[in-house]
């Protein structure tokens, strides 16, 4: 009788052990597919982080960089390029372009475009190219609006400033495109029809040695250097 109430206490302990086990391995299973998803989740945020923003539109543009800008105060960014770095120091008082030029950099506009336009001695002008993916970028973004001007404080273009460019001079109200910008080398005298017209809106910190190289290189006679000058471009602080 006592073999058969142990054999009986032995059974059931095995049956409370299987019991207690179940639940564990169930949760397991549950905590694995949970993470799973949430994991999967994530790289859908972070692929479609780009989209998260209406486009801009000569309506929205104010209000939307005014707000861009509130919450993404960077102030310095660089532009690499394989003859090397050129950082940038942004203004604060050109509120519209430095959050423009920031928003373009983190929406990752600037990489894979060029300098496309350089002249000895006086600019080299970046922002552009004849590549499809620019055009699809821009399209993306907006590709219809204009920055307004931004005086500052009576700044000049002098030896690496940075300003909004314009599709035409015939333009009285000085409105920037958003997409490209350009550093002025000099000289002096060649300030004359800049000055008062474009917003400058930042300078050149470091790197000026490049900005001279790249625009001594070679050109086909209208300014289009003659190997592209592809940029990309990061936040630094």
């Amino acid at each position: 009788m006592k073999k058969l109430l142990l054999l009986f206490i032995i059974y059931i302990s095995i049956l409370s052990c299987e019991d207690t086990k179940k639940p564990s391995i169930k949760k397991e299973i549950e905590t694995t597919t949970l993470e799973k998803n949430l994991n999967q989740n994530i790289e859908k945020n972070i692929s479609s982080k780009k989209n998260i923003y209406p486009k801009i539109t000569q309506e929205n543009v104010v209000q939307f960089l005014t707000d861009y800008g509130n919450i993404n105060p960077e102030s310095k960014a660089r532009i690499i390029t394989i003859f090397g770095n050129i950082d940038l120091k942004l203004f604060t008082d050109t509120p519209l372009h430095r959050s423009n030029f920031i928003f373009m950099v983190k929406q990752g506009y600037y990489n894979n475009t060029f300098f496309h336009r350089v002249v000895p001695n006086f600019i080299i002008q970046g922002g552009s190219s004849d590549l499809k993916d620019t055009s699809k970028k821009r399209a993306e973004i907006g590709s219809n609006y204009r920055l307004p001007y931004e005086k500052g404080n009576g700044r000049i273009h002098k030896f690496g400033t940075i300003s909004g460019a314009k599709h035409y001079r015939k333009n009285p109200d000085n409105l920037s495109v958003p997409f490209e910008f350009f550093i002025f080398l000099g000289p002096k005298s060649s300030t004359i029809h800049l000055n008062g017209n474009y917003t400058i809106f930042g300078k050149v910190t470091k790197g000026m040695d490049i900005v001279e190289k790249i625009a001594n290189l070679p050109t086909d006679g209208d300014g289009w250097p003659i190997e592209n000058i592809y940029i990309s471009a990061e936040i630094i602080k």
